[in-house]
């Protein structure tokens, strides 16, 4: 019979006993990485190849970006046209009636000219989206209408704003018009060369022209910005200059700019690629789903008729059929041929044009087709 335990024998405490290790088999360096990473993960394998790919991701994330679409807003003759003629190195403003712009045109900047032309501002600048899709609005009263319509298409808006005259009527409903989309804008305070004594330094970063003023250009710069500044208060808008603003969220920048000698330019660029891609990501990212909205038809020898479009999200081929609001109803057609003008030239001006078997927003197109008479509105693919 065996011996029974008594209680007091069971109350004593064990000897502790050392634990033996098992001896896994010798196993090479690559499966034992595995295994470690394993271990860490939960049991979710990482290979190595798995740290590459992150930066595939990152690129193809970056490549599904899509222009951003800017509209360029303000009062008559605070120099919106004559600021992109001075981007695209183009003439358009002299060539409109009374050089008042009286339709809504649009430009696309791709990002090699935007890198070219903000080198000297910050050469390793790095930009995302495939360019950037400027909308120029009129800026007399009775375009009223047709300024709602541009900034309502837009991502983020140029607010031009005459430096010698300020806050005028048509720049008050531009700015409440942004202010009732809750769109993000950047105030481009036109016309510095108009400062008395100003030196002249073409196409160079603001920093650097108004460190070559003299003493009193400087003050009459400082004043002229405080009273503006002032001005946007009383609209219930906080405003300062970009270099200085430590509250990027709640304030909203100002970019010192000429459109005759080009100052400010590479500043105003970098700013706006750099603010869309940063803060808007997630709004930029390319869809598959149409979104186009019409801007103007008119007829053009050697092609027709033909719709001004804006092209804000998807992808149009030739041959697509589409869907256009009309006069006496719902017009259904074909798209005949896609046409682009060259990069850095404006859409509405008369010219050779790109021909494409597919575009890809964001995009200014004009498109052949025979649509009729149209209601200016959206359409569908």
């Amino acid at each position: 019979d065996k011996p029974v335990a008594t209680k007091q024998e069971i109350s004593k405490p064990q000897p502790v006993v050392p634990a033996v290790k098992n001896v896994a088999p010798p196993v090479d360096n690559s499966k034992k990485s595995e295994t470690e990473n394993v271990r860490a993960n939960n049991g979710v394998a990482k290979k190595k190849g798995k740290k590459g790919s992150s930066k595939d991701d990152d690129a193809d994330n970056a490549s599904d970006l899509r222009s951003p679409i800017c509209c360029i807003l303000g009062h008559v003759d605070t120099g919106k046209t004559k600021l992109l003629d001075c981007i695209r190195r183009t003439n358009v403003q002299e060539g409109e009636a009374g050089g008042i712009t009286q339709q809504i045109g649009a430009t696309y900047f791709p990002t090699e000219n935007i890198r070219e032309r903000t080198r000297e501002l910050k050469a390793d600048a790095t930009l995302k989206v495939p360019g950037l899709l400027v909308i120029d609005t009129p800026g007399h009263e009775s375009f009223s209408n047709l300024r709602s319509r541009g900034s309502s298409l837009c991502d983020i808006a140029i607010l031009v704003v005459d430096i010698m005259h300020g806050l005028e009527p048509q720049t008050i409903e531009s700015l409440n018009l942004l202010k009732s989309r809750d769109a993000v804008f950047i105030v481009a305070l036109n016309k510095v060369d108009r400062l008395y004594g100003w030196k002249t330094c073409p196409n160079a970063p603001i920093g650097k022209a108004l460190r070559q003023q003299n003493d009193d250009v400087k003050l009459e710069f400082n004043t002229r910005l405080t009273d503006i500044v002032t001005q946007f208060k009383m609209q219930g808008v906080n405003t300062a200059l970009y270099y200085k603003n430590k509250e990027m969220e709640d304030t909203f920048n100002i970019v010192p700019t000429s459109a005759v000698s080009g100052e400010g330019i590479p500043d105003l660029l970098l700013l706006l690629v750099q603010w869309a891609q940063k803060t808007m990501e997630e709004k930029l990212t390319f869809v598959d789903e149409v979104q186009c909205t019409v801007l103007e038809v008119k007829v053009i020898e050697g092609h027709g008729t033909t719709v001004d479009v804006v092209l804000v999200n998807g992808m149009l081929h030739e041959g697509d059929q589409i869907v256009v609001c009309g006069m006496q109803g719902p017009i259904v057609t074909t798209i005949r041929a896609l046409l682009t003008p060259h990069p850095m030239k404006e859409l509405r001006v008369k010219g050779t044009y790109l021909h494409h078997k597919k575009i890809r927003a964001a995009q200014g197109i004009k498109i052949s087709a025979q649509v009729g008479s149209l209601i200016f509105w959206h359409f569908r693919v």
